[in-house]
């Protein structure tokens, strides 16, 4: 693969990492020295991120901060990398979305060493089934994984420990959402015997767990400065103190959330203004309903509506054979936004709040 290709898919992890661009040297530098697992997993690890900053985006699609618009975009906020509970997400869900396409490539046959797992064909599981089939082998996944976006990781401090169990909590729920399948044998179907296998969840459901878990995130009080002796024995001794305590599957923050309500250049967000929001629907989930509050009233702007002319396709017949043809129908929906147009923005009287999560306090 071509060395550019390989840049590509560097910048897409630094990107998600939120961490200020990288020099070419420090890109060409791990290029030469990474893992050689990386030329040959390039293409699965790229899409493997997009896939993590798709679902990101699902999952937030009706609230303030609604993910990075595109896998390339960095942070240059005063040079630093931040440890938001937004940002641990990003990681979480990143780093899920690696492993979870290097497992699905490696079931598929894609990759020459590596297939199935078959560590436990033919023992017994349970009452009446046996391990078989083709299992998802989530530990080579996990292994790629591992090797490639954490290695991009190359600080010592608190944040650099954040990040990586951020990374490692977002590679578990790929393996917390697996599930067994089965299929029955017997004569006449009658299911005498199963054999079962381990197969990937759909990634919807990682996001969902993910999402879960930001909810409940961990803040933690920590130095967050960057140590001059990273690898002195008291700071891995207080980092892993810290971490001591707290379960690998938990996301952790070092950060408040900045108000993303208002457009801040610097740190690449686009605040809530000309946002869409959603009226009027029952069949809408809980966030879909509150979503003109959050995006809207709550960050001193209102709702405008609008009446947009939608063009779809309609009255579509199978034409034997095999065609289907349809009509261009046009109908006008209504849809609304956020706006400060009609007496400008409201005064914006953001109180501090309290972070939802849980909050663990350590000290370096």
């Amino acid at each position: 693969m071509a060395r550019l290709d390989l840049l590509a898919v560097v910048i897409i992890l630094l990107g998600c990492s939120d961490i200020q661009v990288a020099s070419a040297w420090t890109v060409n530098n791990f290029l030469m020295t990474g893992p050689k697992a990386f030329l040959t997993y390039a293409n699965s690890v790229q899409i493997g991120a997009q896939r993590g900053i798709q679902e990101c985006k699902h999952q937030f699609a009706w609230e303030r901060w609604n993910c990075p618009e595109n896998t390339l975009q960095l942070s240059t906020h005063s040079g630093l990398r931040r440890a938001t509970k937004e940002t641990s997400f990003v990681h979480a869900i990143s780093a899920a979305g690696v492993m979870y396409t290097l497992t699905k490539n490696c079931s598929m046959g894609d990759f020459d060493n590596c297939g199935c797992d078959d560590s436990r064909i033919g023992q017994t599981g349970g009452r009446g089934w046996i391990w078989g089939g083709c299992s998802d082998n989530a530990a080579f996944g996990e292994k790629i994984s591992k090797e490639i976006v954490d290695a991009l990781e190359g600080g010592h401090d608190s944040r650099a420990a954040v990040n990586l169990h951020n990374n490692e909590a977002g590679r578990l729920a790929i393996k917390s959402t697996m599930r067994r399948a089965c299929k029955c044998h017997g004569v006449s179907g009658s299911c005498s015997i199963q054999t079962c296998w381990m197969q990937l969840a759909d990634f919807r459901e990682v996001g969902n767990y993910l999402r879960v878990k930001y909810d409940h995130a961990m803040k933690l009080e920590m130095d967050k400065r960057p140590v001059r002796d990273g690898n002195s024995a008291d700071n891995r001794g207080a980092i892993a103190q810290t971490f001591r305590s707290i379960p690998r599957t938990e996301l952790t923050y070092l950060e408040d959330s900045p108000d993303y309500c208002v457009k801040n250049q610097s740190m690449e967000f686009q605040g809530t203004e000309g946002r869409e929001c959603l009226k009027g629907d029952k069949d809408m989930s809980q966030r879909e309903r509150r979503s003109c509050r959050r995006l809207c009233y709550e960050c001193g702007l209102r709702v405008v509506a609008k009446r947009i002319e939608v063009v779809s396709s309609c009255n579509c017949k199978f034409h034997w054979c095999c065609t289907v043809k349809c009509d261009r129908c046009a109908r006008v929906v209504t849809k609304y936004y956020c706006s400060n147009k009609h007496g400008g923005r409201k005064t914006h009287h953001k109180t501090r709040q309290r972070p939802r999560g849980r909050s663990t306090s350590r000290r370096q």
